[in-house]
């Protein structure tokens, strides 16, 4: 997925058709994250059942209107158009973030989903897990895109880091 076009209010994405194929079946993962992932505290016996509990009702709600809009930006014929063999994607520049937050999210899912692997614990990949390496991959490519297209190349705690 190559920027192909910037103006004041939208950006227009490049892909081909096998990249447009994997975007929409990945974005059909959202939301992938269980809403008992996220904890009001780490300490847990600092947090009520009942806080926890609107806090599991206030993500859903918000999963089910990104959910909404997801699905609106998919099915808004103005937004893919062929183009050749290529297909472009018209986003509106207020859209960028909240992509990039439906991306995190499956990214994050499947990394879960992937027994929380890190450089000491390597992922187990077998036929019922590959798709979530897969599509976890699929959405650091597309949020490099994403973000390229802010100007970030590179995350700004690598660059302090070097």
């Amino acid at each position: 997925m190559n920027l192909k076009r910037t103006g004041k209010t939208s950006l227009v994405f490049e892909m081909n058709e096998p990249e447009q194929e994997v975007l929409l079946e990945t974005l059909q993962l959202y939301p992938l994250v269980p809403a008992t992932h996220h904890r009001l505290s780490k300490a847990a016996a600092t947090q009520s059942e009942e806080n926890q509990r609107l806090l599991e009702e206030s993500l859903a709600q918000q999963r089910a209107e990104n959910r909404k809009e997801l699905d609106a930006l998919l099915n808004d014929p103005v937004r893919f158009k062929k183009v050749g063999k290529n297909f472009r994607l018209r986003l509106k520049v207020t859209e960028l973030d909240w992509l990039l937050q439906v991306f995190n999210d499956i990214r994050v899912g499947c990394w879960l989903m992937l027994g929380e692997p890190d450089d000491d614990k390597p992922p187990t990949i077998t036929a019922e897990n590959v798709r979530f390496g897969f599509a976890m991959e699929v959405c650091g490519m597309f949020q490099s895109a994403l973000l390229a297209a802010f100007g970030e190349t590179e995350s700004p705690d690598w660059q302090a880091e070097t």
